[in-house]
């Protein structure tokens, strides 16, 4: 029963009660208390307990009802606050909401520790904000760039590094534009802005920018191809040994730039490249060799080998002898160096 028809009722109930004991007795009663004395009529003296009992009733439900209302109200609260916690967490971001009772305080932390995904499958809920952060995480994961300014994404979260690469890879400019500022951006974006100019721009283009890149290997490696096949614009001998030299490049990495480069330069210019490598970077010295066999220098290696130990550049020696034999054989047919 509802408190508006408890009140209704009792206080018909009340009324019925004052009318029967009124046509009863009519009269009045009088109660004495050590000097005191009170007379009223008896009707009264029935009524007011009945009264007081129905005051103190409806206060009792008054009281009752605020506590399961505030109870109420506070797990709804707790749960909306609970899918703002998902989505906070969906979108990589920090949520303080807090909790008022200890279920939902509880599972709360238990979230709180827990990294949110989403499927491929069609997801549905009530909550069409949610819905729509899902959509947006999966248009990300999916190579789009999402400009939703209702989703604002930290840039630093990997989500938001996501959808930077993303716009990286949809807009040339933006990535030229990430070089130029890179000590603002995440490695991986910046990484992904290098790829994405090398790939798109003209070499031209590309050594304006690179230098404001911290270089690593992979990326090296790229440059290395794009250089590769833009001979007439690109980097000069001392660009390379500066980037090897930054990079720590070892033998082997060495040995791959001789092969990147022996098709492309020029003799003289392959020659006189690796010989500066080698005599600045001892690493560089099984890569200038393979370079002087490339080219037939065969007297120019037998000079150079005599001024290393007998089991140093053990691969290069028996090539030499292979080849005073009569038989010809390249490096590359050769595994271990």
């Amino acid at each position: 029963m509802g408190l508006k028809k408890y009140i209704g009722f009792s206080l018909l109930l009340i009324i019925a009660i004052s009318l029967y004991v009124y046509s009863v007795e009519s009269g009045s009663y009088e109660i004495t208390i050590l000097d005191y004395t009170m007379q009223l009529p008896t009707v009264l003296w029935i009524i007011i307990p009945v009264a007081l009992l129905f005051f103190f009733s409806v206060l009792h439900l008054i009281f009752y009802g605020s506590l399961n209302f505030f109870k109420t109200r506070g797990f709804i609260k707790d749960e909306e606050n609970i899918v703002e916690l998902i989505k906070a967490s969906l979108l990589e971001k920090e949520e303080k909401k807090k909790f008022k009772t200890q279920a939902f305080k509880n599972l709360a932390s238990i979230l709180r520790q827990l990294k949110f995904d989403t499927k491929d499958t069609t997801f549905t809920s009530k909550d069409e904000e949610l819905n729509n952060i899902v959509s947006l995480i999966k248009d990300i994961k999916d190579g789009k760039y999402v400009t939703d300014k209702n989703f604002r994404l930290d840039e630093k979260s990997s989500l938001g590094k996501k959808n930077l690469i993303n716009k990286v890879n949809e807009q040339i400019d933006f990535a030229v534009d990430i070089l130029k500022k890179q000590e603002q951006y995440d490695k991986e974006v910046v990484k992904a802005a290098f790829f994405n100019v090398l790939e798109n721009k003209s070499m031209t283009t590309v050594k304006k920018v690179y230098t404001n890149v911290e270089l690593t290997k992979d990326m090296a490696l790229k440059l290395f191809l794009k250089d590769v096949d833009n001979t007439d614009f690109g980097l000069t001998k001392e660009e390379i040994l500066k980037i090897t030299k930054e990079l720590n490049y070892t033998k082997e990495e060495f040995i791959t730039l001789a092969k990147l480069y022996k098709n492309t330069l020029n003799p003289d210019k392959l020659l006189d490249l690796f010989e500066t490598l080698s005599n600045e970077n001892e690493e560089a010295a099984g890569a200038y060799f393979y370079v002087l066999l490339e080219l037939e220098m065969i007297e120019n290696l037998n000079d150079l080998l005599a001024g290393y130990k007998d089991d140093e550049f053990k691969a290069y020696r028996a090539l030499l002898d292979l080849k005073q034999a009569g038989k010809h054989y390249s490096i590359d047919d050769i595994t271990t160096i």
